[in-house]
């Protein structure tokens, strides 16, 4: 697990105060410094402590800045935090919005520090409100670097893409400084790899090293080349990204920035644990959280502690590396950074399932998944708000042209009035335009109607179509359900629910490119559409899942469909670029309605049912299907116990399951005499 920046304070030039430059140009060196050295920087703060009396209300401000960013840094999070409400106090009794402002984003550091995350992020959009009232720049674009990084920790990347873009424009010259200019494309930078837009993050990152460079900053530079790291080992650049973090700690060490080190020791331990060397990745862990727990930094403690994790399980060492992991999540779940603790989830039950813990994994899984269908979610609904914004905003603009264009035919209307008492001889002339100008309207409204329709049209097919594969979306499958009229069938005609996710999709992605992973979900969305009818609906289920509804196929024919679709998609590869990929799908499936009792389950507990299957595929090999067939004296059990356990429940007895194995239908011979890929539960149990 690499260590991303999260809320950092932003150390950004002043607006020097009249008669007080050199003393504003020391607390400047020494904000820069605080940033690396904080120890070194608190000892010149206080230096600077008797010449305070005389100064201006706004170097004493920046003074007071300063030392709680300082105090944050050194972990006094107590003192920090009364620092910033002294400045937040001074600024309200001086009437500065400027000062007032500053405290507040002091302020949300340090409670970011203390993981009280949620009143962080409510303060961080205040300040920005606040800032962005004032004509002091480098501070109005440190408040919106602090606004765009608290949107990408909620999840929500296009907000902070508008904000981070804006902030970089408004660094820029001729308004703008270097430092400034650096602060914010070194945030931009970082986001474009967090939303896998590698080409845009190279882009950025040239610029930015660039701009570093004019500095003359080793620590700036530092934190470029940690930027660097992120890039290249996200878009599949081992070398480089080995490069640039031996080249930040060598900076780092040289100057003594113990809290700087401790980021880039935990990310060469991410480095090696890519790379399956699991001996040194613990090693540079561990180097790692003993530089964390000597700066307090718990945010890098805590991933200093899932590569320690991880690296245990690699080896072998179970128990200590599930130990290593709680604790390093607990942090993770503490600061609510949904994103990042999607991603530690999934590492952890990965690195569960290569250990052999496949109880542990499934659990993993799951916690992950309910993550994912949080973001999801979100993500939807803010695509759906944004659309609305837009074609609202569009609506009342044609609105108001409309009405603009009414008042001038109404003023045209009375000075033609005017006009008749004394110029009877143009009055055609004047109808004639009137009615030349009514026409033109006329047309003009119907052609904003037509494109307003074509609009509507467009936003529909928007909600209900995912984009990448044009499957249907989770939305629209949720909406259909809820209309369906599911009832049990009496005859050997039934629906049925598939559930599908790509194995070692992950590993995809992380050897050959995220644009890899995207033609690959493609590929699998047109195998399905080959494999399946056009009366039955594929949906895009999220990520690299899909799911599939039957309407209506013979009950003995359940197994053989999965067969169908696991054949289809392993049969085929995908060429792409030198390589040629090979992909296979885990399925879990059942008919539909499931009838436990008297009554049908409804559809979202039969989803999670099959859900449950999937698991199970996964987790006793993969490339194969799990079908819950029906259910055996369940006057003995509950359906909440049956969802609690899948597996245990089948073992009890009350679950009625079947196996699909993928491969060869011809390598899974049931009898002497038949061939088939359909096999017994207890068949594949012994297997496993």
């Amino acid at each position: 697990m690499k260590r991303r920046a999260l809320i950092a304070a932003v150390a950004l030039l002043p607006a020097l105060a009249l008669g007080q430059a050199t003393l504003d140009e020391r607390i400047l060196e020494i904000r820069e410094q605080s940033r690396f050295v904080p120890d070194k920087a608190l000892a010149q703060l206080q230096k600077l402590q008797p010449e305070l009396a005389a100064a201006p209300s706004y170097t004493r401000a920046e003074f007071l800045t300063q030392m709680s960013a300082t105090r944050m840094r050194l972990g006094q999070n107590d003192v920090a935090l009364d620092a910033a409400e002294q400045v937040i106090s001074f600024g309200k009794s001086l009437h500065d919005n400027a000062i007032i402002a500053k405290g507040m984003l002091a302020k949300v550091y340090v409670l970011f520090a203390q993981a009280e995350v949620d009143a962080a992020h409510r303060l961080a959009f205040d300040a920005e409100k606040l800032a962005l009232t004032t004509n002091d720049n480098p501070l109005k674009v440190q408040a919106t670097i602090t606004a765009g990084q608290t949107y990408a920790e909620q999840g929500n990347f296009p907000a902070a893409l508008v904000k981070l873009q804006r902030a970089v424009d408004m660094a820029r010259p001729p308004n703008g400084d270097a430092l400034s200019l650096v602060a914010a494309l070194n945030a931009l930078a970082k986001l474009h790899v967090q939303m896998k837009e590698y080409a845009n993050a190279s882009e950025t990152l040239d610029e930015l090293l660039a701009e570093t460079e004019k500095l003359n900053s080793p620590g700036r530079m530092s934190m470029a080349r940690n930027t660097e790291y992120a890039l290249a080992i996200d878009s599949g650049q081992p070398k480089r990204a080995l490069r640039a973090l031996l080249q930040s700690l060598e900076i780092e060490r040289k100057m003594g920035a113990e809290r700087m080190v401790g980021v880039t020791l935990v990310n060469l331990s991410d480095s090696y644990l890519k790379e399956h060397d699991y001996a040194r990745a613990a090693q540079y862990a561990q180097e790692s959280l003993r530089s964390t727990q000597l700066t307090n930094d718990k945010s890098v403690e805590a991933t200093a502690r899932l590569n320690i994790a991880q690296a245990y399980l690699g080896m072998g060492r179970i128990a200590e590396g599930k130990k290593q992991y709680e604790l390093g999540l607990a942090r993770y779940e503490q600061e609510n950074n949904k994103p990042d603790l999607q991603a530690a989830l999934r590492e952890y039950g990965e690195a569960l399932e290569r250990a052999g813990d496949m109880a542990g994994a499934v659990q993993a899984y799951h916690r992950e998944r309910a993550i994912s269908d949080e973001l999801f979610e979100k993500r939807r609904q803010q695509a759906m708000l944004e659309l609305q914004e837009k074609y609202e905003t569009e609506k009342k603009q044609r609105q108001i042209e409309l009405l603009s264009r009414e008042n001038q035919v109404k003023g045209a209307e009375i000075d033609n009035r005017r006009l008749q008492q004394r110029v009877w001889w143009l009055l055609a002339l004047v109808f004639a335009l009137a009615a030349a100008v009514v026409g033109l309207l006329y047309r003009k409204v119907r052609h904003t109607n037509a494109q307003l329709e074509v609009k509507n049209l467009e936003l529909k097919a928007q909600s209900t179509l995912d984009p990448l594969t044009s499957l249907y979306n989770r939305r629209h499958f949720q909406d259909f359900m809820r209309s369906l009229n599911a009832r049990e069938r009496q005859d050997d005609i039934v629906g049925a629910l598939f559930l599908l996710d790509v194995d070692h999709f992950k590993h995809i992605n992380d050897n050959y490119g995220h644009a890899a992973g995207d033609a690959v979900l493609k590929m699998i969305a047109e195998n399905l559409r080959v494999a399946l009818r056009e009366t039955d609906m594929i949906v895009r289920w999220g990520g690299e899942e899909f799911l599939a509804f039957l309407p209506a196929i013979p009950r003995h024919g359940v197994d053989e469909i999965a067969r169908r679709i696991l054949l289809s998609i392993s049969s085929q590869s995908l060429k792409y670029q030198e390589h040629e990929i090979s992909v296979n799908v885990s399925v879990g499936f059942s008919p539909f309605p499931l009838a436990p009792g008297s009554e049908p389950l409804p559809w979202e507990r039969a989803v999670n049912l099959v859900d449950m299957a999937l698991y199970l595929a996964k987790a006793h090999g993969r490339n194969r299907a799990y079908g819950v067939r029906g259910f055996e004296n369940f006057h003995l059990t509950s359906m909440e116990a049956i969802e609690q356990d899948l597996e245990r429940a089948w073992r009890a007895g009350f679950v009625d399951l079947s196996v699909v194995l993928g491969g060869d239908p011809g390598t899974h011979p049931t009898t002497p005499t038949e061939h088939t890929n359909v096999v017994s539960i207890k068949q594949a149990a012994q297997k496993h």
